[in-house]
């Protein structure tokens, strides 16, 4: 196995100018000091990271969801996701909430997919994508759907058809695109090696 491998690092940070804080994130913008010991501008958009879901029936079909997305202009189709915005709970029990409050369906084994950073040339956002199978209907979903939860849609997608979708530039969503295309390998391979849905993150909160 080859040992390309991220790692981490910190620059050192002369100097940061907040510029906007709210429930969800902030910018700021750093003076960076490089390793040739100059000097460089970088702005951070802090983000307290999220957690998505590949739900797969016994029929390889992923549960999908669509949903507006206001920055976009879109209705966009996507997979059940979250943000990990609620004080000591873990990803798995986010990624379980946020699977039966968007689709109504609870899962009976979950294991960790793929971790990545959305966008690290500018945000701190990072993901972590489950698999979950053994999915069950739940009778109540114990949730009350309130503003823009309401006008979500769900439907099913043979998975071999979503990656066509996805390779023919029709899907634009990037969690439902790396899940997608992730569990669609995973598959390839019996589902065997994945790490545990309560596997270590690698990719921590930074330091600042």
């Amino acid at each position: 196995m080859s040992d390309i491998q991220d790692a981490a690092e910190s620059w050192p940070v002369v100097c940061t100018d907040e510029k906007l804080r709210n429930w969800l994130i902030t910018v700021r913008t750093d003076k960076v000091r490089m390793p040739d010991d100059h000097y460089a501008e970088r702005s951070v958009v802090t983000h307290p990271g999220a957690v998505a879901v590949l739900a797969l029936d016994d029929d390889k079909r992923v549960l999908m969801i669509r949903q507006y997305r206001h920055p976009v202009g879109r209705q966009l189709w996507e997979i059940p996701a979250g943000l990990r915005d609620a004080d000591g709970e873990s990803p798995l029990r986010t990624a379980q909430r946020e699977l039966l409050e968007e689709t109504g369906y609870t899962a009976r084994e979950w294991h960790t997919l793929v971790d990545y950073f959305t966008s690290p040339g500018f945000t701190t956002e990072r993901i972590r994508i489950f698999l979950a199978r053994g999915l069950e209907k739940s009778g109540d979903d114990g949730h009350e759907r309130e503003h823009e939860e309401k006008f979500i849609v769900a439907d099913w997608l043979v998975l071999e058809d979503a990656v066509r979708l996805a390779l023919a530039g029709k899907l634009h969503n990037s969690a439902a695109i790396m899940g997608i295309l992730a569990g669609y390998v995973a598959g390839m391979h019996g589902f065997s090696g994945l790490r545990p849905a309560a596997a270590q993150e690698d990719l921590g909160p930074p330091g600042r």
